[in-house]
């Protein structure tokens, strides 16, 4: 081999000029294309463009240019294989042995606001991800940077040793094909979304590392949180943390279950959840008079809780969150004030997400071994239900509002779940038992006497009639429910033998 080269081809050119600098210094030759080029001429970087190299311009706007053997034979041959070596030679072809690209800016294009899908197309690339496969497969002999972060690892061992570790071109390498498999995930899903199709016989997701994790679960368990790149803006994944220590994976999941609760509602609300149930959730006219009813609902479990607000944090909340032991508040501001009393607890961690649902609703994803279930998220609500009242007695409106509310918490609880409610707060939620009664029985010792005149929701239907039975010896006025048992009838009878208004809904909301 006679010369060494370097072909460069990026669309983010932060540290480029400083590589290529590095390289020429090196004895390296450099090829590069249209923007690159030009931007390394400026420079003063000596380079040569493809089609010198090629013998062939760029054609239809720059969409053929690098695809060409006199690129692709360069960057294949295996530097040991004479026969690969005689074939060079034969083709005048000479080998590179770095190629620096990173591809066109396809998710910046289509997240802006007037994107159309010519333009989307235009900047799917196709020469790009072709040279970094082709240099990630035959990492041997060729060294591929797609990261900016890999420059100066790079350079440090092309100077130390005059050419890259193995094991470094591996990893990046690996690197390479994690890259051009998400930008293709990406690709794809933006293409199934165009075509309308719902379920591809192939998913293809990608996600971006956001956090290596103390550990999972437990602290015997290895964990890490990924952010997907196109996701949801109201998410935990998506908030600025303001202060405390770091989010732990427990942390995580139930400021999300937080989230997705205190999404429910318009008026000023506040939740408080614990291992990934609400412990209580109440609504006001501020978010002061909202969180004491959340407070209220259930002052035991809120220790060492998650408290998510939909209204701005005041000094008058933050007084009184001081007083309890909390992980995480989330909300979308805290006043200055609120911040100066908060950021006293040294480990409280505070969250602020901009309060505004971006895009169409995203697919949930659960793993099992093996596999993997995607599905639509739970967002059906009351007002799409198909309401009927088989009872004698039809609610009351202050029922009704109390009816509502379990009905908007009871799809966040775990199966079983029964949900006990006033109109402006839960008194008992029961999660997560084996069966329903035993749900209701939790539910309902909990709200105790302030059950009196309280209305229960179901997220399913009801068996048999003894979760009925229950609710109506605790007080129980009026119960919501999906309908559907084959025995509705006999809860309908009992439900009138105590005068209790019963609404069916025909819609379940399980969460396992």
């Amino acid at each position: 081999m006679t010369k060494k080269r370097a072909l460069i081809s990026v669309s983010d050119k932060s540290g480029i000029t400083e590589l290529a600098r590095e390289l020429v210094s090196l004895g390296f030759e450099l090829i590069s294309t249209g923007g690159t080029k030009k931007a390394l001429q400026e420079q003063g970087i000596p380079v040569l463009g493809v089609s010198e190299v090629t013998g062939f311009p760029e054609i239809l706007e720059g969409r053929v240019k690098t695809l060409n053997p006199f690129i692709h034979g360069g960057i294949l041959a295996k530097h040991d294989d004479q026969q690969h070596q005689n074939q060079l030679s034969e083709h005048q072809i000479e080998p590179i042995q770095l190629v620096c690209v990173n591809l066109y800016p396809f998710q910046q294009t289509i997240t802006k606001p007037d994107v159309t899908v010519e333009d989307a197309i235009e900047n799917i690339d196709i020469g790009g991800p072709t040279m970094l496969r082709a240099s990630a497969k035959n990492h041997q002999y060729v060294t591929v940077v797609v990261d900016p972060k890999d420059y100066q690892t790079v350079i440090a061992e092309l100077k130390l040793e005059g050419k890259t570790k193995l094991e470094t071109r591996r990893k990046l390498a690996a690197k390479v094909f994690r890259h051009t498999a998400a930008y293709d995930a990406l690709i794809a899903e933006y293409m199934t979304d165009l075509a309308e199709e719902e379920n591809p016989e192939k998913l293809t997701v990608t996600y971006e590392l956001k956090q290596t994790l103390r550990y999972g679960e437990n602290p015997h368990q290895k964990a890490a949180f990924y952010q997907k790149p196109l996701g949801s803006k109201f998410s935990i994944a998506n908030a600025e943390q303001l202060h405390g220590k770091e989010l732990s994976y427990n942390n995580i999941n139930d400021a999300d279950a937080a989230l997705q609760i205190v999404k429910e509602f318009d008026e000023p609300a506040a939740v408080a959840v614990k291992h990934m149930n609400p412990c209580g959730v109440g609504i006001g006219k501020s978010g002061y008079e909202a969180f004491e009813k959340a407070l209220a609902a259930d002052p035991v479990s809120i220790f060492g809780g998650i408290i998510a607000f939909n209204r701005e944090v005041d000094s008058q909340s933050a007084e009184k969150l001081r007083e309890i032991f909390l992980e995480i508040i989330i909300a979308p501001s805290f006043s200055q004030e609120a911040l100066a009393i908060l950021t006293t607890k040294k480990n409280l961690r505070l969250l602020t997400i901009p309060f505004k649902e971006a895009g169409r609703a995203e697919m949930k994803l659960t793993t099992i071994e093996g596999g993997l279930l995607a599905q639509e998220q739970d967002r059906f609500t009351l007002e799409n239900a198909t309401i009927s009242i088989p009872t004698k007695r039809q609610p009351t409106e202050q029922e009704w509002e109390a009816l509502k509310l379990g009905w908007k918490i009871v799809k966040h609880v775990k199966s079983n779940a029964i949900v006990v409610a006033r109109e402006d707060m839960t008194i008992g939620i029961g999660a997560g038992q084996m069966n329903r009664v035993g749900s209701a029985d939790i539910a309902l010792k909990q709200a105790g006497d302030k059950a009196e005149g309280a209305s229960l929701a179901s997220d399913a239907f009801f068996p048999m009639d003894d979760t009925v039975e229950a609710a109506a010896k605790a007080g129980i006025t009026a119960i919501i429910q999906p309908g559907g048992s084959i025995r509705d009838e006999d809860s309908i009878k009992k439900a009138d033998e105590y005068g209790i208004a019963m609404v069916f809904t025909k819609v379940r909301h399980f969460k396992h």
